[in-house]
């Protein structure tokens, strides 16, 4: 019986000291997978920052484009308005002969 009880307890210890190796490889899994994801996260945060810039930097050039766009509406009103009045002028001009 004694027999028995030492087979136990030596078959009790290893199957304790595989659980405590397998507790161990698992914690340094984890660790190993704590580090992935901050470092994942520190990248998703770099790219999170890359798109706000970019939706900012493309909101300006839509202004600058709008801006741009009022600009060239302008002068074309500009010129229009310029060969109106010459005509107004040629129309004078042919009235007071």
């Amino acid at each position: 019986m004694v027999e028995d009880h030492k087979r136990l307890l030596a078959v009790l210890d290893v199957r304790v000291r595989d659980l405590m190796s397998f507790c161990d490889m698992k914690q340094q899994k984890i660790n190993e997978l704590e580090l992935i994801l901050a470092q994942k996260e520190s990248e998703l945060q770099k790219a999170t920052q890359a798109i706000n810039d970019l939706n900012i930097k493309c909101d300006n050039m839509l202004t600058a484009r709008v801006v741009s766009a009022n600009e060239r509406e302008i002068r074309s009103a500009k010129m229009r308005l310029s060969k109106l009045v010459r005509e107004v002028d040629k129309c004078i001009a042919l009235l007071n002969e």
